[in-house]
């Protein structure tokens, strides 16, 4: 009786254990929105800025789009520390690669997918430069998205449908439509807030602007 007892009583802390994780880790990979739109000269990079532990809301205003040297624009789904790591090791792919967003990101997704330790970091990774978009996902995948538009995260689906609808029938630039997009997923998502940072290149050039951004989301 005392063996059946302890077996039973262990086995409920493993499913107790692993319900835990399997929450945090439901919570971590969705808990955010992150769009990128191209048209014209102009790629626009956007992240809610909403950090979520459950069910409730620590932080309204959280960076989760950033610069990756002067021509590189990325943001993350995910864990925030784990997100922060692989920023670092793609800045370091791109000091190796200088100008080859591609050749970095296909390095660092090699290094993903057979480093034990970067094969636990959650997190999803979405960059741009002046001439590609690319995701970076947990598996150790590159990919690149078809008609100018990729977004990830829990409000992912319904900010890139609401890109390619805005792309495809309005004249709006890829800032705004990236922002319009991104008020629609705010209104949708309960992971996703309406606090915006937006980072936009201009692929002539390839020089990056910042902008922050508070839209209203519709009664």
């Amino acid at each position: 009786m005392a063996l059946t007892r302890c077996l039973r009583k262990t086995s409920l802390q493993f499913l107790c254990r692993r319900l835990q994780s399997y929450a945090q880790s439901e919570s971590s990979w969705h808990g955010t929105t992150i769009l990128s739109v191209r048209k014209d000269d102009q790629v626009a990079v956007v992240g809610d800025g909403q950090v979520t532990m459950g069910s409730v809301v620590v932080k309204p205003n959280a960076r989760k789009v950033r610069r990756i040297g002067d021509d590189v624009v990325a943001g993350f789904s995910g864990t925030t520390a784990d997100a922060l790591t692989l920023f670092e090791r793609l800045e370091t792919k791109m000091e190796e690669h200088p100008g080859q967003l591609l050749r970095a990101c296909v390095s660092l997704a090699k290094d993903w997918r057979t480093d034990r330790y970067l094969r636990k970091l959650d997190a999803l990774l979405l960059v741009s430069d002046a001439s590609i978009s690319l995701t970076l996902t947990g598996n150790g995948d590159v990919l690149e998205p078809e008609g100018g538009v990729v977004g990830i995260g829990s409000g992912g689906p319904f900010a890139v449908a609401a890109a390619r609808s805005l792309l495809q029938y309005s004249t709006l630039s890829a800032e705004e439509i990236a922002k319009n997009s991104m008020k629609i997923a705010a209104d949708m998502c309960i992971y996703t807030n309406a606090e915006f940072i937006v980072e936009t290149i201009d692929t002539r050039k390839g020089r990056i602007q910042s902008t922050n951004s508070r839209l209203k989301s519709s009664p």
